[in-house]
């Protein structure tokens, strides 16, 4: 064993620095998928607003620490809320990570950032005094690693081969989800349905003030703090098959279901797959809504197909001839083989709407560069006897120890406060 590694560390004394960066760099085009990008609308009210950004990159100027955002607005209430997510969100997300960090490192503190980006969006767009909410869908994909954080009822879905669905979001709405339901009222909102005259209820359960149908939300300051902009964050790493993402707002979903929204456009071009899924939910519900979609394929180098075949005029005989012969194994073993291969990771998930749990514990989380701390959430410069702990007086703390970071600054520890519950909404805290 130890002449190999001689010969191997012989070896590579032979080879030219340049000539080992090159190969480096080959092999990582090689492993880096290719990404095709579809989006398609129909617009009923003006409130969907999309984002599809390709060129950002972890280190400016490193076009090797490149990745990509894709993300849904779907706004209520005027568009105002949509347009200033779409402007301000991605660089509050970026302005939230920790610099100097390596791609893992990048990746694992993504979740967090993104609970801060929401956390502040919503914060500044309330304080411009206007009424108007959105939801946020908002993907990032970095080669193989796919992270989505969500607040509202637009929706994201992961496509594999073999025609698995995987749902990467969860609806905060409060028909359907009773845990956000218990949350609501919890922190001291009413949820009911609107009564009319004769005191019949008709229509989706609601929040009241406001008569909200979401439980999460970016803005809607008019209804309750207990509206949270904290995001559902899902982190997944694909297969080396690579899969398709359908991002879109609930004027899709209320027409399709998850399952026939891909089915409806495999073996489709990603353009193509976009307006397809648009063009399904017009066929099944008409123009109720805006309707707007997203489709992005996450191709591997060697592979420029969308993820799977067309469903339609197959050859039952030749299909099963091709499935065998790409199965290379027997029948008894090959759903074992497929899901192998094709496997998706989980790396991450939580959809807590307490900030002390999404925050995390750090004890030397909030300290800058410069040695001030900064708040963990609008990323303001605090001296040492500023800020206030996250886990600071919070039954939600997974900490025992107050004094830990990360910190929060006055106005953002107010905020939290407020959306647990513990003091009214818009009421200012001295």
């Amino acid at each position: 064993m130890a002449s190999g590694e001689g010969r191997r560390r012989h070896h590579h004394g032979l080879v030219p620095l340049a000539a080992l960066l090159k190969r480096e760099m080959k092999s990582e085009r090689m492993e880096k998928p290719t990404v095709r990008i579809g989006q398609a609308a129909q617009s009923k009210k003006g409130e969907d607003y999309f984002l599809v950004k390709t060129d950002c990159q972890r280190v400016p100027g490193n076009s090797s620490t490149a990745f990509s955002v894709f993300a849904i607005f779907d706004g209520h209430n005027g568009n105002a809320a949509a347009v200033f997510t779409k402007e301000n969100l991605l660089n509050h997300v970026l302005c939230a990570l920790p610099r100097g960090l390596g791609r893992d490192e990048w990746l694992q503190a993504l979740p967090r950032a993104l609970v801060a980006g929401f956390v502040k969006t919503d914060k500044e767009f309330q304080s411009r005094g206007e009424t108007s909410g959105t939801t946020a869908t908002f993907v990032i994909v970095d080669r193989w690693t796919v992270t989505v954080a969500s607040v509202g009822d637009s929706r994201c879905i992961l496509d594999t081969q073999g025609g698995a669905v995987t749902t990467l979001t969860v609806d905060h709405r409060l028909e359907e989800n009773i845990e956000e339901r218990e949350r609501v009222t919890a922190s001291g909102g009413e949820v009911g349905r609107l009564s009319i005259v004769g005191g019949a209820e008709i229509g989706p359960l609601r929040c009241w003030p406001g008569g909200l149908c979401l439980s999460r939300s970016i803005g809607d300051m008019d209804v309750g703090e207990f509206i949270v902009p904290i995001p559902y964050v899902k982190q997944v790493k694909l297969s080396k098959a690579g899969g398709r993402l359908i991002v879109a707002s609930d004027g899709i979903w209320d027409a399709v279901s998850s399952e026939m929204a891909a089915k409806s456009c495999r073996g489709l071009p990603a353009e193509l797959a976009a307006m397809q899924v648009v063009k399904e939910a017009l066929r099944t519900r008409g123009l109720k809504d805006d309707t707007t979609c997203i489709v992005v394929d996450i191709i591997p180098p060697d592979n420029e197909l969308p993820p799977t075949p067309p469903p339609k005029k197959r050859n039952k005989l030749r299909d099963l001839f091709l499935f065998r012969k790409r199965s290379r194994d027997t029948a008894g073993k090959l759903s074992k083989k497929l899901s192998t291969i094709n496997i998706v990771e989980e790396l991450f998930e939580e959809g807590s709407a307490m900030l002390a749990e999404r925050l995390g514990n750090d004890e030397n989380s909030g300290q800058s560069t410069s040695g001030l701390f900064v708040c963990a959430v609008c990323q303001v410069d605090l001296a040492p006897s500023e800020g206030i702990s996250v886990h600071a007086g919070s039954i939600f703390s997974t900490s025992s120890k107050p004094w830990q970071g990360p910190f929060l600054c006055c106005d953002c520890r107010n905020k939290k406060d407020a959306m647990e519950g513990k003091r009214p909404s818009g009421v200012k805290v001295s």
